[in-house]
């Protein structure tokens, strides 16, 4: 019963909606009676990437199967989900889509609390040609729901010429590890007065990002908070409080300021997801100033210098009427088509884990803005470096635990007891 407590809360959260659009309503666009048999319908957010990207498939499917139409309605990811748990809830099948995208952290959670709902893609797909931290992400008792889609593969973005200035080369970025980058973060201080990187307590994405780099998350693969007695753990955090007592990271609240640190050229680096390409060459006047390196390592057997942060996944509807159809388009373009991720590349700028699109041209493009570098080439290399991880399904509670006793380890409390801490406040929120 205990481990029910916060599935039941995910679920009633949203069910709770029914009575403001009636228990038997369609739940938005959905595949709905009548429906053509060769259409599908898919929900997504962001049209210019996710839905894009789901148009690039369908333009590639319909070389084989012209007949093929594909809707995609957009809606915000917030409304996506609301409506989505709210119809699951309730039991409602109508107005559902064939096809929705899923953030990975949330898959198991909706396996696990709406069994029967996803289709099984264990057989459909060739999940050897996926780097392996994006299947794990998706595999739920042995059972592969949906297929991989974009990854947020970290990376150590650097003003070249700051490290330059402060006497760096792009080796010395390298194989580091996080004291090791403090250090140098240190000198750039000294040399060039600009911070070395951010820091935002209100934000777990850093914390995400050093975990996984050693194979370790804030909850076990059977859902128990992971903060006692877990090495990594305390090393991230002892890290992380080295970062803000170091005096190289400017603190910053929200993302219009973490992202002006950098667009304003405040700070020398950014340590973040792949998607974070967009934001950084929104200031055009850096063009050329740029690199990427692998990210800092822990200090810790099993530490590497690689990790992620963010992704999603498309799932389809056990139920849907065009279940069938929408698997065999899924399968045969995001889930094993170099052309689609070339296109998706080159297009949108989206990164998957598709192996064998690495070695296309598309992914050795020089970037400009970049210096030369072909940062998609190294993104896609580190991305097969990444450790894989359950993400299990109370990711969020974990991290809001953590969030609550980040203010204190900043202050300087003994950090046994902030785990212990952030571990009895985690408990007591999903038992």
């Amino acid at each position: 019963m205990k481990k029910l407590l916060s599935v039941l809360l995910f679920v009633l959260l949203t069910a709770s909606l029914l009575a403001a659009c009636g228990a038997g309503s369609k739940a938005g666009a959905g595949n709905e009676g009548g429906s053509s048999s060769n259409k599908v319908i898919a929900w997504a957010w962001d049209p210019s990437f996710n839905g894009a990207a789901l148009k690039i498939a369908e333009e590639i499917y319909q070389k084989e199967h012209p007949e093929f139409d594909l809707e995609v309605v957009d809606m915000a990811k917030a409304d996506l989900e609301q409506k989505l748990n709210t119809n699951l809830a309730a039991g409602v099948q109508d107005g559902l889509p064939d096809i929705i995208l899923v953030n990975d952290p949330n898959i198991q959670k909706y396996v696990t609390a709406f069994p029967g709902t996803f289709a099984d893609f264990t057989d459909k797909v060739d999940y050897s040609q996926f780097s392996p931290y994006k299947v794990d992400a998706l595999t739920v008792d042995g059972k592969k729901y949906g297929v991989p889609f974009d990854v947020g593969v970290a990376g150590l973005f650097y003003r070249t010429d700051y490290l330059e200035q402060a006497g760096f080369t792009k080796a010395d970025l390298e194989n580091i590890t996080w004291d090791e980058f403090i250090e140098i973060g240190k000198v750039v201080k000294e040399k060039t007065g600009k911070y070395m990187t951010t820091i935002n307590p209100n934000d777990e994405a850093l914390t995400s990002i050093l975990l996984q780099s050693a194979g370790s998350w804030y909850i076990t693969e059977d859902n128990k908070g992971n903060f006692v007695d877990n090495p990594v753990m305390a090393e991230t955090l002892r890290v992380y409080k080295a970062l803000a007592d170091s005096g190289i990271a400017k603190p910053v609240t929200g993302w219009s300021e973490f992202v002006g640190s950098f667009n304003a050229g405040d700070v020398a680096t950014v340590t973040s997801g792949v998607w974070q390409v967009s934001s950084i060459m929104d200031a055009k006047d850096q063009s050329g100033k740029w690199g990427v390196a692998p990210i800092p390592r822990l200090n810790i057997e099993g530490g590497v210098n690689a990790s992620n942060e963010g992704g999603s996944s498309w799932f389809v509807l056990d139920k849907s009427k065009n279940k069938d159809l929408a698997i065999d388009f899924l399968a045969k373009t995001i889930g094993g088509s170099t052309e689609f991720y070339e296109r998706f590349l080159l297009e949108n700028g989206g990164v998957g884990s598709y192996i064998p699109a690495f070695s296309s041209e598309a992914y050795a493009k020089p970037s400009e803005f970049f210096g030369g570098q072909a940062i998609y080439s190294d993104f896609t290399k580190w991305s097969t470096e990444v450790p894989g991880i359950s993400l299990g399904m109370y990711t969020q509670e974990a991290k809001d635990a953590l969030k609550n006793e980040l203010p204190n380890i900043l202050a300087g409390s003994d950090l046994t007891q902030s785990l212990k801490n952030i571990q009895q406040l985690f408990e007591q929120q999903v038992q």
